[in-house]
């Protein structure tokens, strides 16, 4: 039986050669890198990604990755293609092979009929003296010096470095089509994350009657009772034409109260805060989750540039909406 140390110590090497086959990469960004950015940016219809074995799972892993930040991919199984597949790919598109050998029977099988289609050919692969890589059009070179495997048979280092490769070609795609923040979101509705990207501070906010709210002018007693009724912990304060201009909390209250004043004869404009935290109803509700967080709040007010209140929204509505 194995000691721990000797796990750590096979853990280690197994993650010191990847890392240096990853570093390798550096030196490869090259012309054929260029032309492979180009091809794809060209290209009208999709990035077909195909290759057998450990190399059809990561580029399973990369066609998802291009397809998410904005290239159209898709994957195609090589030896499905020879029985049919093949279909699937257009003239319109660019296949991306990857196999470390680039020398993969199924493959290559299929170079002759994306020549006949005139379909433009990457490969992605770890021999760029290989057929595959000489034949293609723009060729990736992800060779490295060795597999962390200690039998030099498990793909290891060579599928680390030909999906670094991936990710580093759908950045540089992503970047050249200037896709952005909302555009990410679109491609990814579902879950925490597209919530976040989409939700805005209008979809979760409490508007018109939902405000508490009292004019300049009103007895502290009858602001008491809005703040009960609305159950935000607070009540805003507007003036003419309905600008805010102060908020009365739990905590002025308690201050009201420890100074000895009448709540039925004070105003209350004489103890509200004219200092407030904020957000535009524009604004991702998940900035408004932020906002809260950097300033220990748990409400903020909703307003336009002129001033004038348009909803109220506490965290627990960001809760609810799955935002945080």
């Amino acid at each position: 039986m194995t000691s721990n140390s000797t796990h750590a110590a096979s853990a280690i090497r197994t993650i010191e050669i990847e890392k240096n086959a990853v570093a390798e990469l550096l030196q490869r960004i090259d012309a054929g890198f260029d032309a492979a950015c180009e091809l794809i940016l060209l290209c009208k219809g999709r990035v077909v990604v195909t290759g057998m074995g450990k190399s059809g799972h990561i580029g399973k892993k990369i066609a998802a990755t291009l397809a998410s930040t904005g290239t159209p991919a898709m994957y195609v199984h090589p030896a499905e293609a020879s029985h049919g597949d093949i279909g699937m790919i257009t003239g319109l598109d660019v296949v991306l092979a990857i196999s470390n050998s680039g020398a993969t029977r199924e493959l290559i099988t299929l170079l002759p009929i994306l020549k006949r289609k005139n379909i433009p050919l990457i490969s992605l692969t770890g021999d760029p003296d290989s057929e595959l890589a000489t034949v293609a059009d723009a060729n990736l070179d992800a060779s490295v010096a060795e597999e962390a495997c200690p039998l030099g048979l498990a793909p290891t280092s060579s599928t680390t470095a030909a999906l670094v490769f991936g990710d580093a070609l759908a950045m540089a795609l992503l970047e050249a089509r200037g896709f952005t923040r909302d555009d990410f979101a679109i491609s990814h509705p579902g879950g925490k994350l597209g919530r976040r990207l989409l939700v805005r501070v209008k979809d979760v906010m409490h508007a018109g009657v939902g405000i508490p709210s009292v004019s300049v002018g009103t007895p502290l007693g009858e602001a008491l009772l809005e703040m009960s009724s609305k159950g935000f912990g607070l009540t805003t304060v507007v003036g003419d034409n309905q600008k805010l201009v102060g908020v009365f909390t739990d905590g002025d209250l308690r201050r009201t109260l420890d100074s000895g004043s009448n709540i039925q004869n004070t105003l209350i404009e004489d103890v509200m805060s004219s200092s407030y935290k904020s957000i535009s109803s524009g604004a991702l509700a998940a900035e408004a989750a932020r906002l809260m967080q950097d300033s220990n709040v748990y409400v903020l007010i909703v307003k336009d540039d002129c001033d004038t209140i348009t909803g109220i929204i506490k965290m627990h509505d960001l809760l609810q909406a799955n935002v945080v």
